[in-house]
């Protein structure tokens, strides 16, 4: 059986052809499986995208909560263009490239992007009396803290 040379490695070729059809196989379940634009179109009133899936559903996206968008001209968002599935979301001039199952799962940007997007969201007034009062009780003494029944 002849090797073929990838790289700095060297495969049977038997080998090499097992592994493309797999690839091709999950690569076609994938495609089945994860969401696809039909559509993608930016509305500058509201300044959301707008993005229409293959299966009828259209799912609206306020780009002030994704990285890259929030600060980028209104012409700049409108240049969004579908990858060629229909799976994710470019932006060229801006460099921000996004899949959509992440978008339509709530992954708006990294790790670092989200923690602040949830430390500058909107925390309701209950919300923020109730953390001053835990901020508050947890600075004190232990001896200082009284049971209440």
């Amino acid at each position: 059986m002849a090797k073929v040379q990838v790289g700095k490695w060297e495969v049977e070729e038997e080998e090499l052809e097992r592994q493309h059809r797999e690839a091709i196989k999950r690569g076609m379940e994938t495609a089945q499986s994860e969401p696809q634009a039909k559509t993608v179109g930016y509305d500058r009133p509201t300044n959301r995208l707008i993005i229409e899936l293959r299966s009828g559903i259209i799912f609206l996206l306020p780009c002030a909560l994704v990285q890259g968008l929030a600060k980028a001209t209104p012409d700049d968002i409108a240049q969004v263009r579908l990858g060629p599935r229909g799976a994710s979301l470019h932006w060229d001039r801006l460099s921000v490239d996004f899949s959509l199952s992440d978008l339509m799962a709530g992954a708006f940007g990294t790790h670092a992007w989200m923690a602040e997007m949830g430390r500058t969201g909107g925390i309701s007034k209950p919300k923020a009396r109730v953390s001053r009062t835990h901020e508050k009780r947890d600075r004190q003494p232990l001896g200082l803290r009284t049971a209440k029944a």
